[in-house]
């Protein structure tokens, strides 16, 4: 024949690769299996053979590509696929002492995203014992709840061997706060991170502590820390969607317009890009097409938050409210500890007259947050649409607004209960006080309709203008 059977095995690799890279991932996942069964007649001859060309033949099987590398190119075009089982079978196969750090690395997320926990974990924890400095893999074993005591252990030795890493720890710490749903101590301990000369500047912390102050309710340093990572990385695309998100609810449709544009130029192989523009179109009030590029996110990312809540609010917003339901019950179980999943599902609950149901959610998120400001606005929300409870929610909003008296939306919805009761001069009162330390053009638009109650139209003109910018 024209080629050994070495080399039939490495033409049939190279042709998976070129495939592979074409995109072709079916066909691909296909040839390399064709590769696999190469090698076991590969294997088969070389055990029979016996002849001086022997020495030579181990050598050149040696630098063949190995079985195993091939299995994880499978699993990888099965992953591409959305065949998730098939992936995993194909990485089980593999004897665990013959599996690397990526290998396990695949197999703990593909593990959790069937919701097999325990064995994600355990894989989690593998890459850990062969690689201490694994950075995803401590996220992911904080975001399964495994205690940061107990992750920052599995790193100790690496820590004390190696000069300059004592920041490690502080880190795990903080991305521990950040999984448990402690906002503010996440917050706390990043800030401490910030100011050492090591993690000054560090991008992917910038971006995390914007996302965390966006999960506390604080808009205006999430918008500030976002716009600081940018500055830094103008190719940044991670943290993107919260930020066009951000912008978007703020009224800056220009700015995310452009934004969007600079990511698509960047990569549209991400969810981000996506959904900024969907964001764009959502406010705009084009609900269709931010349904239509939300459903492109997700195909591009399947576990991209933001664009599930982006099609949630899409499909709530076009009246099919069980469909947007499936999409913030999604969203909640990818990130249980992010309250905008939350109060999605409850909007679809009221928009359904389903009160009984928001209020017991409400209830849940506040027994199991405990009493903040956000999670006392959530329960004042529900509270607000049964008129038996009206003056339960003006306690909760008074005990939210002494919490936090910038938070936006306890302000907004103390103005609404103001405004249901005629207290214009009160309303007036609250959101010159918000608006004293801020600016929010729902707040001064707000204040624009109690200035027009009270009949002092000009100041009311200027409030609308301000809300307009």
């Amino acid at each position: 024949e024209l080629f050994s059977p070495a080399q039939k095995y490495q033409l049939l690799v190279y042709h998976a690769d070129a495939i592979f890279h074409d995109k072709e991932y079916r066909n691909a996942a296909c040839k390399y299996s064709m590769a696999l069964q190469q090698k076991k007649v590969l294997s088969k001859t070389s055990k029979v053979r016996t002849s001086t060309g022997g020495a030579a033949s181990n050598i050149q099987a040696q630098s063949l590509p190995s079985e195993i590398e091939v299995k994880y190119k499978i699993a990888e075009c099965y992953t591409i696929l959305k065949l998730d089982k098939d992936a995993i079978a194909v990485l089980d196969g593999i004897p665990s002492r013959q599996r690397t750090p990526k290998i396990n690395m695949m197999l703990a997320n593909l593990y959790r995203k069937a919701g097999q926990e325990r064995s994600a974990v355990t894989s989690y924890k593998e890459v850990l014992r062969q690689c201490p400095l694994a950075l995803d893999a401590i996220i992911g074993l904080l975001s399964l709840s495994v205690k940061g005591a107990e992750v920052a252990s599995m790193t100790m030795d690496v820590i004390q061997s190696i000069p300059n890493l004592d920041w490690l720890s502080v880190w795990v710490k903080a991305y521990a706060f950040i999984h448990a749903g402690d906002n503010q101590r996440a917050i706390n301990t990043i800030c401490s991170l910030e100011k050492k000369s090591l993690l000054r500047d560090n991008v992917d912390l910038l971006v995390s502590l914007a996302d965390v102050y966006f999960r506390a309710g604080d808009t205006k340093n999430a918008i500030l820390k976002f716009e600081q990572a940018q500055m830094l990385d103008p190719y940044l695309i991670k943290g993107m969607d919260v930020y066009g998100y951000l912008m978007a609810r703020e009224g800056h449709l220009e700015d995310v317009e452009v934004l969007g544009g600079r990511l698509f130029n960047i990569s549209d192989q991400h969810a981000e890009p996506w959904v900024i523009s969907g964001c764009h179109s959502f406010y705009s009030k084009r609900y269709s097409r931010a349904l239509y590029l939300g459903a492109k996110a997700i195909q591009l990312n399947s576990n991209s938050v933001q664009a599930l809540l982006l099609k949630g609010a899409a499909l709530r917003n076009m009246g099919r409210v069980q469909e947007a339901i499936i999409h913030f019950r999604e969203a909640m179980r990818l990130a249980p500890c992010r309250l905008d999943c939350y109060e999605g599902l409850i909007d679809c609950y009221l928009a359904s007259n389903g009160i009984r149901e928001a209020m017991g959610m409400a209830n849940n998120i506040y027994k199991t947050l405990g009493a903040n400001a956000q999670t006392l606005t959530i329960l004042a929300t529900v509270c607000l649409e049964d008129p038996v409870t009206q003056e339960k929610a003006k306690t909760l909003l008074d005990k939210a607004l002494a919490q936090r008296p910038d938070y936006t939306k306890a302000v907004v919805k103390k103005a609404e209960l103001l405004s249901r009761e005629q207290k214009h001069e009160e309303g007036i009162a609250l959101l010159r006080c918000a608006l004293a330390n801020q600016s929010d053009c729902v707040l001064h638009r707000m204040l624009g309709d109690f200035l027009v109650a009270v009949n002092d139209y000009q100041e009311a003109m200027d409030q609308y203008s301000i809300a307009l910018r």
